[in-house]
């Protein structure tokens, strides 16, 4: 029995890094300054308002190229063709990889 009395913490003495408790994920574990540089998501906490920023910025960037690739179709233009027989018609500009 200790002479200090009784525990108020109900009988727990050593705290939670005394028994070995270790942190969970990779911040806990020993490793060099080389690899911390190199792989630093592993050991930064996420921050969310930055990922919420850069998730709108990469949607609104690949809903511009959707964009772009939606109107080059479409501004295809037409010209007028004739042929070796001198009959006229109207065509849509193509390229020379399609």
């Amino acid at each position: 029995m200790s002479s200090q009395g009784p525990d108020p913490g109900g009988g727990k003495t050593e705290p939670a890094a005394e028994k070995g408790y270790r942190t969970p994920g990779l911040r806990g574990v020993q490793t060099t300054s080389l690899f911390r540089a190199i792989n630093p998501e592993l050991f930064i906490k996420p921050n969310k308002p930055v990922m919420a920023f850069g998730l709108l910025t990469i949607s609104l960037c690949v809903g511009y190229l959707g964009y772009l690739h939606a109107t080059t179709e479409n501004k295809q233009d037409l010209y007028e063709a004739v042929d070796s027989e001198g009959v006229s018609q109207m065509r849509r500009r193509t390229s020379k990889w399609d």
